[in-house]
C-alpha cells in the first residue's frame, strides 16, 4: 500500500498556475534537429497541449532474421534503437519524459506507443514522474509479421499508453466524436488497423523503406481526433518521417517535431508540404453532451420559439401535451417537465424530453430539440 501511495501522491512538476504561452513564440510547423531531450529544452514550460511519442523500442535483436525461404527480413537494426543496458534505456526514458512533462500544459496529455520490449519500462517511469495513466490501448495489427522461427506466438499488437499530467488534471477527450466514429458505440480500448504498407509506406530514393517503424496514418488520426481540438499544439519528440505532423496539419492542429536523423527530416518535410488541411467545416466534430451549453425548456418558451399553448406529441402520436407558460407541459393528469412527463407516460426509468417530444412547424414534424438548436444559434449571434 505504501508504494501505491507514493505513485498516487507523486509531486507535480508545477505547483502554481502556469502563465499562458503565446503560440507565436513556438517553433510551430518545424522539425527541431538533434537529440530530442536537448531540442525540447528549447521549448518553454506549459506550452504544449499533447505529446505523441514513438520512442526507440530497444528491440535487442541479435543477428539477422530470415524467412523460411532464406530471404532477409527488413527488421529494425538502426543505431538509434541500440542501448547498452536496461539501465541506459531507463535513464534515456526518464530524461525525455521529464522534458515532456515540463513542456506540457497542466491539463495536457501524453501518448506513448511501444511493444513488449519497452512499454512496461516506459510505463513505470512515467508513473514515477507523476503522470496518471488513463488508458492502455491495444493496437491489434490485421497483417502482422509472422514468427518465422515458430518459437513464439505471432507478435500481433502494440500498446499505447494515454496519460494525463496528474490524477485531477482536466485532460481533453472528444467522447462524442469517438462514439460517432464507431457507429454510435463507445470506442473500445482495442483498435484494429493494418501496419503501414502499400502506397502509404514511404520509400527512399532506392525504393527501400524510408523508416522501419512508420506508423499508419489511421492510428494518429484517431489519437488526435480523440484528444485534441483544432489549433492545439502537438509535440512529437521522435518525429521520424512525420506521420504526426502530416495528420496534425490535415486536422488543423499545430505541430512541433524533434528528429536527429537528417534522412528522416528530409522525407518528413517533403511529405508534410504535400499534405492539404481539411476545410474548416469538415473539422467540426460531435461535442460531448457535457460540453454543450445547458438550455432549459423554459428558456425556449420565453424566447417564443415554442409558444405557450403549443401542442407537442411523441413521434408515434400516442400522447400529446400542451406547453404551459412556465415551461412545464400538461398531458391529461400528468404535469411537469418535458423529461418527467415523458418518463411517466412511458413508465420508463428516464426520458430525454428533447428527442421524445415533437412539434409541427411549416407542415414539418420536428423534435423540440430543433427549437433548442434555434435558441442556441440566436444566442451565438
Amino acid at each position: 500500500m505504501g508504494e501505491l501511495t507514493k505513485i498516487r501522491t507523486a509531486p507535480r512538476v508545477r505547483t502554481a498556475k502556469a502563465p499562458a504561452v503565446d503560440k507565436r513564440s513556438l517553433p510551430l510547423g518545424q522539425i527541431l534537429e538533434g537529440d530530442c531531450v536537448a531540442a525540447m529544452r528549447e521549448l518553454p514550460d506549459n506550452s504544449v497541449d499533447l505529446v505523441f511519442a514513438d520512442p526507440p523500442y530497444n528491440l535487442q535483436l541479435g543477428g539477422d532474421l530470415n524467412r523460411p525461404d532464406g530471404s532477409h527480413v527488413d527488421a529494425v537494426t538502426d543505431e538509434w534503437d541500440r542501448f547498452d543496458s536496461f539501465a541506459t534505456y531507463d535513464a534515456f526514458t526518464r530524461a525525455w519524459l521529464a522534458e515532456c512533462r515540463r513542456v506540457l500544459k497542466p491539463d495536457g496529455a501524453l501518448w506513448v506507443i511501444g511493444s513488449y520490449h519497452n512499454i512496461y519500462r516506459v510505463g513505470a517511469v512515467l508513473q514515477d514522474l507523476g503522470f496518471w495513466i488513463l488508458n492502455d490501448i491495444v493496437w491489434r495489427k490485421t497483417n502482422p509479421m509472422p514468427n518465422f522461427r515458430g518459437t513464439r506466438f505471432t507478435n500481433a499488437h502494440e500498446t499505447l499508453i494515454w496519460a494525463s499530467q496528474g490524477e485531477k488534471s482536466r485532460y481533453h477527450f472528444n467522447y462524442r466524436a469517438m462514439k460517432t466514429l464507431n457507429d454510435e458505440l463507445q470506442m473500445r480500448s482495442d483498435w484494429t488497423f493494418p501496419i503501414c504498407s502499400g502506397g502509404e509506406r514511404l520509400k527512399d530514393e532506392d525504393g527501400h523503406k524510408a523508416h522501419p517503424t512508420q506508423k499508419p496514418e489511421a492510428l494518429l488520426y484517431r489519437v488526435l481526433l480523440a484528444t485534441t481540438e483544432a489549433g492545439d499544439v502537438v509535440l512529437d519528440p521522435f518525429f521520424g518521417t512525420g506521420t504526426t505532423g502530416a495528420i496534425a496539419k490535415r486536422l488543423g492542429r499545430e505541430w512541433i517535431g524533434c528528429e536527429r536523423e537528417a534522412d528522416y527530416r528530409k522525407v518528413a518535410r517533403a511529405r508534410i508540404e504535400k499534405e492539404l488541411p481539411l476545410d474548416e467545416s469538415a473539422l467540426t466534430t460531435m461535442q460531448s453532451r457535457k460540453t454543450q451549453p445547458r438550455v432549459a425548456f423554459g428558456a425556449v418558451v420565453e424566447a417564443g420559439l415554442l409558444k405557450p399553448g403549443t401542442e407537442i406529441f411523441d413521434k408515434k402520436r400516442r400522447w400529446s401535451a400542451t406547453v404551459r407558460a412556465d415551461g412545464s407541459i400538461e398531458c391529461g393528469k400528468e404535469t411537469g417537465s418535458i423529461h418527467l412527463v415523458g418518463k411517466a407516460l412511458q413508465g420508463a426509468p428516464s426520458c430525454n424530453g428533447w428527442t421524445f417530444w415533437h412539434y409541427e412547424a411549416g407542415g414539418e414534424v420536428k423534435p423540440i430539440d430543433a427549437a433548442r438548436g434555434l435558441y442556441l444559434l440566436a444566442s451565438e449571434d
